[in-house]
């Protein structure tokens, strides 16, 4: 079992940053794949960034150049750094682990981007 949680969400106004972390409990952290997504209210929900086990990193169009998702094996946890935040970054982020078959969610953080 892994358990997965997150933090570093908050109110910033646009241009702003936050990092997120996704801090995971259990072994083995470094074989899973991480994901980052995202829900806004009446959106369905998006992938932002993935980066595998092996440290490839990936990124949906709209955050690319913005946000830089990392993973740090020996502390669990996988990080988002999002700068030059917009309105329409405003979401729950949450995290996904995947290794095979298991998957796991954490709970999420809340990000709103308002003036």
């Amino acid at each position: 079992q892994v358990q997965l949680v997150e933090s570093g969400g908050g109110l910033v106004q646009p241009g702003g940053s936050l990092r997120l972390s996704c801090a995971a409990s259990g072994r083995r952290f470094g074989i899973y794949d991480m994901e980052w997504y995202r829900q806004a209210p009446g959106k369905q929900r998006e992938l932002v960034a993935y980066i595998s086990s092996g440290g490839s990193i990936n990124y949906a169009d709209s955050v690319k150049g913005r946000f830089t998702m990392s993973r740090d094996n020996a502390k669990n946890t996988v990080y988002l750094q999002m700068n030059s935040l917009k309105p329409e970054d405003t979401a729950v982020y949450s995290c996904k682990a995947t290794y095979l078959w298991d998957v796991y969610w954490g709970q999420g953080t809340q990000v709103i981007v308002s003036s």
